[in-house]
């Protein structure tokens, strides 16, 4: 599969060399989402500055959770790939919760956390209906402060974006991506 917009070439201008240095392990290559924007700095700047990776209200694994619900639920190929390749070992997520997260639910006897199910709860509804009833409300504000809150709903909001770029773009995986179960 061809991108619908190449990505840019190197070299690149230095602001985005330098953040792409920051960003990507030692000796690896630039990823084709980020050398795509980085034919415009200022699309650059903007998505880098929005993605919520850095230290925060959530745990590194309430984050990934979180990003592997949304970009399956949208059909991410390319950005679930990425984020299940390089963390989901990291953050201790089973195979068994890996699956769960693209083709699963809450209820599967894999989370056995009740924060785990919870973030999956709470990206099921945004996904559904934009929006978070109030029983679930009251779960989230039991477990999690108001500012974790706040940062989940713009964490699977960023991703539900980056999902409308990769898959806009139709951006194929990455070669070291793991691949989106489907049924």
């Amino acid at each position: 599969m061809e991108p619908r917009i190449a990505p840019a070439p190197p070299p690149y201008a230095p602001e985005i060399q330098a953040h792409l240095d920051r960003i990507m392990p030692p000796g690896a290559p630039p990823l084709t989402l980020f050398t795509t924007l980085a034919r415009d700095p200022r699309l650059f700047s903007r998505f880098m500055g929005g993605g919520l990776l850095d230290k925060g209200h959530l745990t590194m694994r309430q984050r990934e959770i979180v990003i592997d619900r949304v970009t399956a639920q949208c059909g991410s190929v390319y950005e679930w790939g990425v984020h299940v390749a390089f963390f989901a070992s990291r953050v201790q997520l089973t195979d068994e919760q890996v699956a769960s997260l693209a083709l699963g639910g809450p209820a599967d006897p894999c989370w056995t956390a009740a924060d785990d199910r919870l973030l999956i709860r709470l990206c099921d509804q945004l996904h559904a209906s934009c929006a978070i009833d109030d029983d679930l409300w009251a779960a989230l504000s039991d477990v999690f402060s108001p500012e974790a809150i706040i940062e989940l709903l713009m964490l699977a909001g960023f991703y539900r974006t980056v999902s409308y770029v990769t898959n806009g773009l139709r951006l194929p995986p990455e070669p070291f991506g793991a691949p989106l179960p489907t049924r």
